[in-house]
């Protein structure tokens, strides 16, 4: 029977990797894995406070190499990439959004929002149930999105 690709396999190496990850000292942003071309990536992508360097990636790889061969998530050929989810990373997951509250954001919505188009930036005021509240950097325009209606929505570093 063949592994499936996705979902499951992300959360079976979160599984793996998140205590790995902690063990040595970081924090496990997300796990990845795509398509891109004919090939197959599985990208973990770690972070902590004053951000990663190469150094922690490697020993990453290193100490998840063996248990990731030994669990087996992935039936096809793929390349194992450890990485930093870079100054503008994307705010996934619940914690990621309530760990950024008050940060300069931008937003790239699936569809265009009446009066504001596709793409905007704002303040992270804050974050419920998949609802991102954002206001505008003049302070005079606030607006409600759902998480699941945007492309992305990530840190704005560069204002």
């Amino acid at each position: 029977m063949a592994k499936k690709k996705g979902g499951n396999t992300v959360n079976a190496v979160w599984q793996l990797a998140e205590p790995i990850v902690k063990e040595l000292g970081l924090q496990l942003w997300d796990v990845r894995f795509v398509k891109e071309g004919t090939d197959w990536f599985l990208r973990i992508f770690i972070d902590k406070e004053g951000g990663v360097g190469i150094d922690d990636c490697e020993s990453v790889s290193r100490a998840i190499d063996k248990p990731l061969d030994e669990l087996n998530p992935i039936d096809t050929a793929y390349c194992l990439e450890v990485c930093s989810p870079g100054i503008e990373r994307e705010l996934i997951r619940d914690e990621h959004f309530e760990a950024f509250i008050g940060a300069d954001i931008k937003v790239k919505m699936i569809r265009p929002l009446d009066g504001i188009g596709k793409e905007f930036g704002g303040v992270l005021d804050g974050y419920e149930s998949g609802e991102v509240f954002i206001t505008d950097h003049s302070g005079e325009n606030h607006v409600t999105i759902n998480k699941k209606d945007a492309a992305w929505i990530k840190l704005d570093d560069f204002d």
